[in-house]
């Protein structure tokens, strides 16, 4: 684990909020419901689901994406599951965190946590610890679905960049897709450039529009 843990501070004694960026983790209006609406329906999962689909993500934060898709994954087979993170959480944070979704089963990500490599009979994920401008070029993989889920640009430039979309781009396999919460300018243009079909659609709750793509 990473000695740079990810030091937090809570909202309403529920929301985890990172004190390095100033941002919250999930939606203060429906974290679960934002995940769906973004990360599943943005790249038209589950429909697009079968054994061995890829899944890579920037920003593993609480964990709550990946388990929203394995909730969502219910054919025989395996999901992989790939996210860089540079601040992991501790195991009793992400504990906390996750107790606002009831709905959702934590255990196949804290049975393991913080083993970051977890290996069942439904899921292979590795998550991967460190600077996803480092990490994220060393990467062997190539992804059927991203979710590129850091903190906002403005708070979180670095992983937005264009260097580092470019890297999603050359890491999404043929016809591969992404989804993603922000819709900024600068993030749809670099996703346009590193070889993506980019589409401004409409966001979840208060949030007008975010942005999803195909690799063409």
């Amino acid at each position: 684990m990473s000695d740079q843990t990810a030091q937090l501070e809570w909202r309403d004694g529920t929301i985890p909020v990172s004190i390095k960026f100033d941002d919250p983790y999930f939606s203060l209006a429906g974290g679960l419901e934002e995940t769906r609406h973004v990360f599943l329906s943005g790249n038209d999962l589950p429909a697009r689901y079968c054994d061995g689909f890829k899944i890579a993500e920037l920003g593993f934060g609480t964990g709550l994406s990946m388990l929203t898709a394995l909730q969502a994954f219910t054919g025989d087979g395996t999901l992989h599951f790939t996210s860089f993170e540079a601040y992991p959480m501790t195991r009793a944070d992400m504990e906390a965190a996750l107790k606002a979704f009831p709905n959702l089963d934590p255990s196949p990500l804290l049975d393991h946590w913080p083993n970051t490599i977890i290996r069942t009979d439904r899921l292979h994920a590795d998550i991967i610890i460190g600077d996803a401008r480092e990490m994220l070029p060393k990467w062997t993989g190539k992804a059927n679905a991203w979710f590129l889920d850091g903190f906002s640009p403005a708070k979180n430039p670095e992983l937005w960049a264009p260097d580092l979309m470019a890297e999603v781009g050359a890491h999404t396999a043929p016809n591969g897709t992404f989804a993603t919460y922000t819709a900024a300018g600068h993030v749809r243009r670099s996703l346009t450039e590193a070889g993506f079909e980019v589409e401004r659609i409409k966001g979840f709750g208060r949030k007008r529009h975010m942005s999803i793509g195909r690799k063409t």
